[in-house]
């Protein structure tokens, strides 16, 4: 990859820096492209140069499609097998679920697009109750059976791939689920992805371990 100072090349370097040091988060990132010298000389910027922000980091990442992401996932796979750190023989595949970043409150139907307060004003009105309160709703919701939520019925309207799931701690979540092969000889990551929360291990697993076969055998 040659030095660049914007576009996709830079993207990704500061996505380096990142895993790297182990900042997990665009904002983190950028604050500490912009305060070491060091990462600045990496990603080709003077002392007197502005590094790019956060949200520079948002619109390039937009911009980009999944196959370019997964063109650069193979490329470090190739650097790796250069240093014969791909073995690719012994895969282990391991998962957790992780909430999403949206509320359970925002869910809406998926036959109707009602949300959860719509539901219940038209629970409300067929009880004959016309211009329910707050406090009427939520006395409504108390009391009735069958307050399950299905991901069968219920949506999230902004995050399309999250799913109602049950968290560790037993609260309920909107979720995904992250999985993850790795070359337990060299703990190299051959695969990653984002799998429906719902799913069992059973089920995402050989997707998992179809996908880390089709990248090493595709590192070049």
């Amino acid at each position: 990859m040659a030095k660049r100072k914007n576009g996709s090349a830079g993207y990704f370097r500061m996505l380096f820096v990142g895993y790297f040091e182990g900042i997990d988060s665009q904002r983190g990132i950028a604050w500490r492209c912009a305060d070491s010298l060091v990462l600045r000389t990496f990603l080709g910027y003077s002392v007197t140069e502005t590094t790019p922000v956060h949200v520079s980091m948002t619109i390039i990442r937009k911009r980009l499609s999944a196959e370019v992401f997964t063109e650069v996932f193979r490329f470090v796979l190739g650097v790796l097998h250069e240093h014969r750190l791909l073995r690719g023989k012994t895969i282990g595949i391991d998962a957790t679920t992780l909430e999403a970043n949206a509320a359970m409150k925002t869910i809406v139907r998926k036959d109707t697009g009602d949300d959860w307060n719509e539901c219940l004003r038209k629970l409300a009105a067929a009880e004959g109750i016309e211009n329910p309160t707050d406090e009427d709703l939520r006395r409504l919701d108390r009391k009735r059976k069958g307050k399950k939520v299905s991901n069968k019925d219920w949506e999230s309207p902004t995050d399309s791939d999250s799913r109602i799931a049950k968290m560790k701690d037993g609260r309920t979540h909107l979720a995904c689920k992250g999985e993850h092969s790795v070359d337990l000889e060299t703990e190299a990551i051959l695969a990653a992805g984002v799998q429906p929360a719902e799913q069992g291990d059973p089920s995402t697993g050989p997707q998992t371990l179809r996908a880390a076969v089709e990248n090493v055998a595709a590192r070049g």
